[in-house]
C-alpha cells in the first residue's frame, strides 16, 4: 500500500459508514456518530480545547486507517493526569500547550485506538500513524503526543518503538459464569457480603424505586431529567455544569439504540437520579451519574449493583465503571493496569518524561498489589 497521512479538523469530512467499516461500531466509543455527535453539541471544539484533528490513514483515496485525535489546549477531560509535566515545560521556558491526544473525550475507557482494513499490517499502520504524528507536532511546533487508554498490547508495541509508557490502575468487574446477583454474592466473605446486602436494603428502606431501561425504553422526559441530575451534581461537586450539553444525552446519546442503558430512580413517583451505562459485546461501561437529592447508599446502587445485575442478566464478561474509586474494592471490583504512551518533542523533555515513567513504575505496581489484597472475596 501507498499510504498518505490526513489531519481534518471535523469528522463530518469522512464517510460515516467508511468510518464505521473501519471502527466496526462494537466500541461505542468509537462509532462515528458518537464522535461527530460530540462536536456538533459543542462538546468538543476549539472554543473548549477539543479541536477534532482526526487522522485518516489512505491508500491512494480509500481509507484504511483511521486514529481518533485532539488538539487541546487544557488538560482537562483526559484522566491521566499531567500537571507535573505542564509545570516542567513552563520552567524550561516552553509551552506545553498545544498538544496532540489520542482519546475518547471525557471516557476514562480502554479500548481500540488505530482501527485499520485487516489487508493492513498493523506494524505498517502504526509505522505510518507515528511518523506522520511527529512530522505534523513539529510541523506545528505542538509539544507532543499522547494516546490514551490503549488495549496494552498496543501500548507495549509502542513502548518497544520508544513511547514511554505510563500505567495506572483502575477497577473492573469480571462476570465468572454467575447466575444472577446472589450467586456473585456468595464468593464474598461474611462480613462483606453483610454490608452490601445492607447497603442494598437500605436503597428500599429510603422509599426507592429503580428501573433499568435500554435503548428506546428511554422516553425523551427521561433524557431531560438526567441532563439534569448530569448538570446538578458537576455544579455540585466542580463548579461548573459538566463537559457535556444537553444536546449529546438528547439526540447523540439516544440514538445509540441498545448500547445505551440507563438506571432511573425514583422516590415517590418523582425521578431524582440516574446512571448511564454504555455497552460494547463483552464489556459495560459507567459512564455518567447525578442527582438532585442525596440519599444513603443510591449511588452505589444505580452506578454498581444494577451494573453488575445487567452484566449478569446479558452475559457480559466486564463492567468497567470509570476512572479512580477505592471505595470499589470492597465491592467486588478487581484492580487492573490501565495505560498511556507519550511522545515528547523536545530531547531534553522526551529524556525526562521516560525517566519519570521508569521511577512510576514500581509505585503502581505496588499499588495494584496492596488494592488486590483488600479484595472482599473467601
Amino acid at each position: 500500500m501507498n499510504l498518505n497521512a490526513e489531519f481534518i479538523t471535523s469528522l463530518a469530512q469522512v464517510d460515516a459508514a467508511g468510518w464505521d467499516q473501519l471502527t466496526g461500531g462494537d466500541y461505542p466509543f468509537l462509532r462515528h456518530s458518537f464522535l461527530l455527535g460530540l462536536e456538533t453539541t459543542g462538546c468538543t471544539t476549539a472554543e473548549n480545547g477539543w479541536q477534532p484533528c482526526h487522522l485518516v490513514l489512505r491508500d491512494a483515496e480509500r481509507p484504511v486507517a483511521v486514529l481518533p485525535l485532539y488538539l487541546k489546549s487544557h488538560s482537562y477531560g483526559e484522566y491521566v493526569f499531567d500537571w507535573s509535566w505542564s509545570q516542567a515545560w513552563e520552567q524550561n521556558g516552553l509551552s506545553y500547550y498545544p498538544r496532540l491526544v489520542s482519546a475518547i473525550p471525557f471516557t476514562p475507557a480502554t479500548g481500540p485506538r488505530l482501527c485499520r482494513l485487516p489487508e493492513l499490517d498493523e506494524a505498517t499502520a502504526w509505522d505510518a500513524t507515528v511518523q506522520a504524528i511527529e512530522t505534523f507536532a513539529r510541523r506545528q511546533e505542538l509539544s507532543s503526543w499522547h494516546l490514551l487508554f490503549p488495549e496494552p498490547e498496543v501500548s507495549n508495541r509502542l513502548l518497544q518503538r520508544g513511547l514511554p509508557q505510563r500505567q495506572a490502575v483502575q477497577f473492573h468487574w469480571f462476570n465468572q459464569g454467575f447466575t444472577d446477583f446472589d450467586d456473585f454474592l456468595a464468593t464474598f466473605n461474611s462480613r462483606k457480603r453483610k454490608s452490601l446486602k445492607r447497603e442494598r436494603r437500605r436503597v428500599v428502606e429510603q422509599g426507592l424505586e429503580l428501573e433499568t431501561l435500554v435503548g428506546q425504553q428511554i422516553s425523551a422526559e427521561a433524557w431531560d431529567q438526567f441532563h439534569r441530575f448530569y448538570q446538578f451534581t458537576y455544579a455540585k461537586r466542580s463548579g461548573h455544569g459538566g463537559y457535556l450539553t444537553r444536546e449529546f444525552f438528547t439526540e447523540v446519546a439516544a440514538a445509540m439504540g441498545d448500547q445505551v442503558i440507563m438506571v432511573l430512580a425514583r422516590h415517590q413517583g418523582e425521578a431524582v437520579a440516574g446512571a448511564l451505562y454504555f455497552r460494547s459485546s463483552d464489556t459495560l461501561f459507567g459512564r455518567y451519574w447525578g442527582c438532585l437529592r442525596e440519599y444513603d447508599c443510591l449511588h452505589f446502587e444505580a452506578c454498581y449493583y444494577r451494573g453488575i445485575e445487567y452484566c449478569i442478566q446479558q452475559g457480559i464478561a466486564r463492567f468497567d465503571p470509570g476512572a479512580q474509586g477505592e471505595h470499589k474494592i470492597q465491592r467486588g471490583f478487581r484492580p487492573v493496569e490501565t495505560f498511556s504512551n507519550h511522545w515528547i518533542s523536545d530531547p531534553r523533555l522526551a529524556a525526562a518524561v521516560g525517566d519519570f515513567t521508569e521511577r512510576e513504575r514500581p509505585h503502581t505496581a505496588a499499588y495494584l498489589e496492596q488494592a488486590s489484597s483488600l479484595l472482599p472475596f473467601k
